[in-house]
């Protein structure tokens, strides 16, 4: 737990001094660099702090009870600075924004209470930089495992962020005090500050920030990379569960073992439980852990329309079609992630079209991710010939390791002469890319525009600006719990950052797809849904995807790579 709060504290850091974070930093030095107040600056960092936290947690579940639009939290936090940059330049305003604090007595704590206001609107403002930690809560509040640990976890990364932005505070405060100039014209600082927050406020209001944060280099690279040896965003989007994965938690205490060159004991596998139907095993008959005793075998948890699965795929087929016949197993557990993925026919149809040769368990309840323990697409669970799990691996990545370790056990179990080690590429991505991004009312976090009519046609208008990751619709859409249906004039912008955009599509049509206003390609949909790639450039890039979609095609989920 310790070196998960440190992991989010180090994230949150690394994003307070991030590009995204750019347009944020005027409104802090003149936050700190106003009031009375000796305790301001720390005032406001504390109601940021407080209000990302808050809402990470709980502001898109709010949101929904309330039906409220999901920029709703945006918009607010604006208005908040706004209204605290005219009460900074018309004294009479600020004094009639004073009074619900007037309670507190001295000006200094009438100060400090005006600074929390601000920190409150700067969380909730700042609050889209935040995409893999809020992915992550999401993803655990979707599972219903928003626990004491998620929780923990988010106030770390939220103190992260404020660390660097304190110290700026800070500075600014010091400045304004330490100058004999600053000091004699204090009510003339105080309308200069007013109006640089006020103009801020609107250029955030309208996004003319996010060219600062969008093409500004990607400094926090190597910093995020460092990190354990994992970048940060890999990390977080390991903490969705409330419990730590059991075989993932036996791997860190049995570290010392690994390091010295053994394989751990990481405890017995579980069998296959709950499957419903089994693909390319004899007859389609079931598997089991103890009739597979004397191989080993990998057990990969995998959804088939999960880019991170499917850049998984070519290295788990290539080490069956290489070691099967030295006694190693593969058993694929089809966890599904959306409604059309439960559908037995669509994953055989995927199964034949990816190549997949070795047996595929189908897990639509759950019951064997449950049995596992597990919280990850992909998943990697590498067991012996005994029955004991030696290895766990997580998300995109660390093939070479695992290959090794497949080969040890191998060895280990009797086999004499193994073939060359593989040598299929590792496409894991590198690069700075934008959060996954769902287009169902159930996990609908970076919308702007007007509000969602869940369940039936409605029209709607781009918003008037698109922050980073941000997502907009126009035309007639109709929005169900994990997709969007395209209407007549259905059209959708996304702001992007990656090399690669995918896109999970369904139903029949055609997609029209533009980036920065230039045509680029017409993507053709139909069959099953699945994934389909909407953009493939050279190099990361960052722009506005507009995509002009046929009427009845099926938008789910945003990925990048």
């Amino acid at each position: 737990m310790l070196l998960l709060l440190g992991v989010a504290l180090v994230a949150g850091f690394v994003t307070g001094i991030s590009p995204c974070i750019l347009p944020v930093l005027p409104v802090v030095v003149a936050g700190g660099a106003t009031g009375e107040s000796k305790r301001r600056p720390y005032l406001i960092i504390a109601g940021l702090v407080a209000s990302f936290s808050f809402f990470t947690l709980l502001g898109g579940s709010l949101l929904s009870l309330l039906h409220l639009p999901q920029d709703f939290l945006n918009d607010a936090g604006i208005a908040i600075l706004i209204l605290l940059a005219i009460g900074l330049i018309i004294p009479w305003v600020g004094e009639q924004l004073e009074k619900p604090f007037a309670h507190l007595g001295s000006n200094r704590q009438i100060s400090s209470a005006n600074g929390f206001v601000l920190g409150v609107g700067l969380g909730l403002v700042a609050a889209p930089c935040a995409g893999p930690i809020f992915t992550a809560v999401t993803f655990a509040a979707n599972h219903h495992r928003v626990g004491f640990q998620i929780a923990l976890i988010t106030l770390a990364f939220a103190v992260g962020m404020g660390v660097p932005l304190l110290v700026l505070a800070l500075l600014a405060r010091r400045a304004s005090t330490g100058w004999k100039v600053m000091r004699e014209h204090a009510a003339a600082v105080r309308q200069i500050s007013g109006v640089l927050l006020l103009v801020i406020a609107v250029a955030i209001a309208f996004n003319w920030t996010g060219p600062l944060a969008t093409h500004v280099p990607g400094y926090t690279n190597a910093i995020e990379n460092g990190v354990g040896g994992a970048s940060v965003t890999t990390r977080l989007d390991q903490l969705t569960g409330e419990h730590p994965n059991q075989f993932a938690a036996a791997q860190a205490r049995a570290s010392r073992e690994v390091a010295n060159g053994g394989l751990p004991d990481l405890g017995r596998a579980p069998n296959f439980t709950g499957i419903t139907t089994w693909l390319n095993t004899p007859g389609d008959q079931p598997l089991t852990l103890a009739g597979l005793r004397g191989k080993v075998v990998l057990v990969d948890f995998w959804t088939y329309s999960c880019i991170n699965c499917q850049r998984t795929l070519p290295h788990v087929e290539a080490w069956y079609r290489d070691y099967r016949h030295d006694g190693f197993v593969v058993v694929g557990v089809h966890t599904p992630e959306f409604p059309f993925e439960h559908v037995v026919s669509n994953v055989a149809y995927a199964v034949h079209q990816y190549g997949v040769q070795y047996p595929v368990a189908i897990d639509n309840d759950y019951d064997t991710w449950s049995a596992y323990g597990n919280n990850y697409w992909p998943a990697e669970y590498l067991i012996d010939q005994n029955g004991i799990v030696r290895r766990t691996d997580f998300a995109e990545g660390g093939y070479s390791q695992t290959e090794q370790d497949i080969r040890a056990l191998l060895l280990a179990a009797g086999a004499k002469h193994l073939p060359p080690a593989t040598d299929v590429p590792n496409r894991t991505p590198t690069d700075v890319q934008s959060p996954e991004t769902y287009l169902g009312t159930e996990r609908l976090q970076y919308y702007v525009g007007s509000a969602i009519v869940p369940g039936k046609p409605a029209r709607y208008q781009f918003a008037p600006s698109l922050p980073p990751a941000a997502v907009s619709f126009s035309g007639t859409w109709t929005f169900d719990q994990w997709e969007a249906t395209a209407g007549s004039s259905a059209k959708l912008e996304l702001s992007f950052a990656a090399r690669d955009v995918y896109l999970v599509l369904g139903g029949h049509g055609r997609v029209q797809v533009a980036v920065d206003g230039r045509p680029t390609e017409v993507v053709q949909v139909a069959g099953v849904p699945d994934l389909y790639t909407v953009v493939a450039a050279p190099a990361a890039e960052s722009g506005i995807l507009e995509l002009s979609m046929s009427p009845g095609v099926q938008a789910y989920d945003f990925t990048f790579g």
